[in-house]
C-alpha cells in the first residue's frame, strides 16, 4: 500500500502580507523536498474544496459565512493582527480542509495507507468560532468529525506536535468523548492555552514543555503519557497535526527537536495505528518557519510514512 501526497496550487497563493511567517515559501520549500528520487513512490493527489457541510460539522454556519465574505478582491484583510487573508485565501482554506477529509476517505476506504497533506493555511488555532493564530478553519478537527459522520467512526484521535498549543482542535473537541486530543507545545507562549488542568470530558491530553527541552524530554512524555493514552483510547483513525516549529531553528519558540525526533516521533504513532486502526494515519502540515529545518523535517516524517505504508 502507498503514501499519498494532497497539495494544490491554491495553498501557495494564499499571502498574508511581506513578512509574514506563515508564507508560501514555506510550502515551495516542502514540495521541493517532496519531488526529490527519495519520495518517488509519493502518489500525489489535487486536494479538492471542502463543502459547507464539511465545514459546519465544527464550525458555526454564520462563522464560516462571515470568514468567506471577508476574503478581498485585492489587497488584504487583516481577521486578526495575526491572522491576515488576500484574494486566494478563500479557496486556499478550502483546498486546505478538503485535502484532510479526501485523506481520510483514501485511507478509511483501502485507496492508501495513509497520507500526509502539504496544506496552508494551518489549522489547529482555529476555533468553532473564532479564526485566529495564521488558521481559518480547523483542518483537522474537520477531517475528524468528517470520519466519524461520512464513515461511522466511533473513536477519532488527533495528536498534535507543533510548538504551539491547538487551541482549536481542543475546542472543537473538549465536550465530546467520542475525540481524544495529545498537544504536545513549549509552555507559556502563544495562544496560552494547553495547561494540563484542561482536561475536556477526560479527553484533552495536554503535556506543555519547558523551553530548551528536546529527544529526551520528548521521549519521556511518549513513554509516560503519549502511549498509555492512546492505547486506552484505541482510535480507529490517528491524525497528526504535523507542526515543525519546535525544530531547534525555528525562530518561534524555543524547544530543540530535530529532524530525528520528529522521524522518532512518527514511527511512535504509525506503531499505535498499526495496533490499534489498521496503520491509518493522516498527517498535516501545521507549523514551521525556518525553511531549510521545516522541509528537512517534513522529509523526515513523510520517509517515516512511506516505508510504514510500504510494509503494510
Amino acid at each position: 500500500m502507498t503514501t499519498l501526497l494532497y497539495t494544490h496550487s491554491a495553498c501557495l497563493e494564499h499571502d498574508a502580507g511581506y513578512g509574514h511567517p506563515e508564507c508560501a515559501a514555506r510550502l515551495a520549500a516542502i514540495l521541493k523536498a517532496l519531488k526529490t528520487p527519495p519520495f518517488s513512490a509519493l502518489q500525489w493527489r489535487d486536494a479538492p474544496l471542502a463543502s459547507i457541510d464539511q465545514l459546519t460539522r465544527i464550525h458555526a454556519p454564520a462563522h464560516v459565512e462571515r470568514i468567506l465574505s471577508r476574503i478581498p478582491k485585492q489587497g488584504h484583510y487583516a481577521i486578526d493582527g495575526d491572522t491576515v487573508v488576500s484574494p486566494q485565501s478563500g479557496e486556499a482554506a478550502l483546498r486546505a480542509a478538503g485535502a484532510v477529509c479526501a485523506a481520510v476517505d483514501a485511507v478509511i476506504e483501502g485507496a492508501a495507507h495513509n497520507a500526509f497533506c502539504a496544506i496552508r493555511p494551518p489549522g489547529h488555532h482555529a476555533e468553532p468560532n473564532q479564526s485566529m493564530g495564521f488558521c481559518l478553519f480547523g483542518n483537522a478537527a474537520i477531517g475528524a468529525a468528517h470520519a466519524r459522520a461520512v464513515h461511522g467512526l466511533e473513536r477519532v484521535a488527533v495528536v498534535d506536535f507543533d510548538v504551539h498549543h491547538g487551541n482549536g482542535t481542543q475546542a472543537a473537541f473538549e465536550r465530546d468523548p467520542a475525540y481524544l486530543y495529545i498537544s504536545t507545545h513549549q509552555a507559556y507562549i502563544y495562544p496560552g492555552t494547553g495547561r494540563r488542568s484542561e482536561r475536556g470530558v477526560g479527553n484533552i491530553v495536554n503535556i506543555p514543555l519547558p523551553a530548551n527541552s528536546g529527544a529526551a524530554e520528548l521521549q519521556e512524555v511518549w513513554r509516560q503519557e503519549i502511549e498509555p493514552a492512546l492505547a486506552a483510547f484505541k482510535p480507529e483513525l490517528l491524525l497528526v497535526s504535523a507542526g515543525f516549529d519546535a525544530h531547534y531553528l525555528d525562530p518561534l519558540a524555543e524547544l530543540n527537536f530535530t529532524e530525528d525526533d520528529y522521524a522518532w516521533m512518527t514511527q511512535q504513532l504509525l506503531a499505535i495505528a498499526r495496533e490499534h486502526c489498521q496503520g491509518r494515519v493522516v498527517s498535516m502540515l501545521e507549523g514551521g518557519y525556518n525553511l531549510q529545518a521545516l522541509a528537512a523535517s517534513t522529509a523526515a516524517h513523510v520517509s517515516a510514512l512511506m516505508e510504514d505504508g510500504a510494509s503494510g
